[in-house]
């Protein structure tokens, strides 16, 4: 326990193997608040239940907040009525507490945000209202504000009226993005909530409708037409929103940011759009990096909207990218910061800290392992695999299998081989692995969805060696039945003809945890 002059005193619940890693971090911290750490007496933090909590736990007088391991189980508000103060979960790995404290053992609000997203579905002409409709609500569950429908030039266009009407009965904000003017009057007519675009030669049709016109330079880089059309539509009074156009690489890229900063330096007051897919389309890299720059650059200019086309394959996720990165942006601004700590979404490669323990702090642990069962973990010397007979670092998952001993053991193989591939990837990457939970790809992929408040379920392969032991449970049961035991022979005798003896199984084949055992 430690002293402090703050009346805030916090309680760490962990097990009996991360106690000491716990009260290493803790020191290090120099946490400007006093702090006591309480072993719960599991094993393993993961273990720990509700209902464990509940029995156990006696809280050391003057304490204002119980922090609880990641993977606990366990139903935060329930715990809090219980202990009468707020009951938080804290990170999933011991070395993440110096960071949950320091943004004041609390989420980071990502709730809010400033730019409007614009995705555009190009293929709109030639699909039906159907597959639209669909794409709009997958680009809206994504992050999307507004549905651009993209026209083609020199492309028929017969039912966009009635997919704008239909769009718009579904609940969504419509933009119409064409170089036909006619076909943006038609679809202002429509009930389209933007047009994309207007010019200084066009921009008189932005008095006959109630449709919020994108402006744009008359010819490519004429950022003085484009002031012109904006200053006309500031007289009318009339809202718009002003897009300087954002140039490729090596076709005027670096240009053209000139001109957005241009463009707010002598407009400051005009809200204004960025179309990003020149970037994120045209350049072959990964879009989140390219993605959070192009909105950090919106966020110091107060850009209000952004443009996304969600076409090459290598941009499947670009919708998610930036609705990660408005969020991140807008929290990093409101806080006069950088946009470091508040959320790990955009980093899908590589971790901050990929590394939950030192090989020193493996070895540690497994000093104090006193069963059979496999541990992975990964570390900067690559992946270790641990029980109390063995511990094993390698970086190639296939060097591992003759030290493991489940040649005939098939779902524990197979187990422990898509195990260890996943740690061999979170290592050649810089990942943070945790055994039987998916490698965090962040916004790249969709993350699965789990109930903190209870255990995990049992994994595919333990459900099946399960059903396997009840099985021939079940048939030794009905031999049993049939047939009387002969002389001073026992149960275990049984169980050890049929091969399911487990006290009689070496180290190597022992049975151990399988996916959805937690640790």
């Amino acid at each position: 326990m430690t002293d402090s002059a703050s009346p805030d005193h916090v309680v760490l619940l962990t097990g009996h193997l991360a106690h000491p890693r716990v009260e290493a971090v803790m020191a290090g911290l120099q946490a400007a608040f006093a702090y006591s750490i309480v072993d719960v007496g599991v094993k393993v933090a993961a273990l720990m239940t509700e209902d464990i909590i509940r029995r156990r736990v006696t809280l050391p007088a003057g304490a204002t907040r119980v922090v609880l391991p990641g993977r606990c189980r366990a139903d935060l508000d329930a715990l809090s009525a219980h202990f009468g103060m707020p009951v938080l979960r804290g990170p999933d790995e011991v070395v993440d507490l110096p960071q949950f404290f320091g943004r004041g053992a609390r989420e980071a609000d990502l709730s809010q945000h400033e730019l409007m997203i614009f995705a555009e579905i190009v293929e709109a002409p030639e699909s039906s209202i159907d597959h639209v409709v669909r794409r709009a609500h997958a680009h809206r569950a994504a992050g999307a504000d507004v549905i651009d429908i993209g026209c083609l030039p020199d492309t028929p266009f017969p039912h966009l009226e009635e997919l704008i009407r239909t769009l718009k009965a579904e609940g969504f904000k419509v933009s119409v993005d064409s170089a036909n003017v006619d076909e943006l009057m038609l679809g202002a007519r429509a009930g389209a909530d933007y047009l994309l675009s207007l010019n200084e030669t066009t921009v008189d049709r932005a008095r006959d409708i109630a449709a919020v016109p994108i402006l744009v330079p008359a010819t490519p880089g004429d950022l003085e037409s484009l002031i012109r059309a904006a200053e006309r539509m500031d007289a009318w009074g009339l809202p718009y929103l002003a897009d300087p156009i954002l140039d490729p690489i090596h076709f005027g890229f670096t240009e053209s940011l000139v001109r957005y900063h241009e463009f707010r330096r002598r407009m400051p007051n005009a809200r204004m759009l960025m179309g990003t897919g020149n970037l994120t389309e045209l350049t072959e890299a990964d879009t989140g990096g390219i993605t959070t720059l192009l909105l950090g650059i919106c966020s110091e200019l107060s850009i209000s909207g952004v443009l996304i086309v969600q076409v090459s394959p290598h941009t499947r996720r670009t919708v998610h990218e930036h609705d990660a990165a408005r969020r991140m942006m807008y929290a990093a601004k409101r806080d006069g910061g950088l946009p470091k700590g508040y959320s790990t979404a955009l980093l899908g490669l590589h971790d901050r800290k990929p590394f939950a323990n030192t090989p020193q702090g493996i070895a540690d642990l497994k000093k104090d392992v006193r069963d059979r069962n496999y541990r992975i973990e990964v570390a900067e010397d690559g992946v270790h695999i641990y029980n109390r007979d063995i511990h094993v670092i390698d970086t190639d998952a296939f060097e591992f299998f003759p030290h493991l001993g489940v040649e005939t053991d098939g779902g524990h193989a197979f187990y422990l081989g898509a195990e260890l591939q996943k740690a061999e990837i979170a290592f050649a990457l810089g990942k943070r692995y945790a055994q039987d939970n998916p490698l965090d790809w962040g916004i790249a992929a969709d993350r699965r969805e789990e109930d903190r408040t209870r255990l995990q379920e049992a994994g595919h392969t333990l459900k099946g060696r399960k059903a396997k032991k009840d099985d021939k449970d079940s048939d030794i049961a009905a031999t049993a039945a049939t047939k009387p035991l002969q002389t001073g022979a026992t149960s275990g005798d049984i169980d050890d003809k049929t091969g399911d003896n487990r006290n009689n199984l070496s180290p190597k084949t022992a049975p151990s945890p399988t996916d959805g055992e937690p640790r």
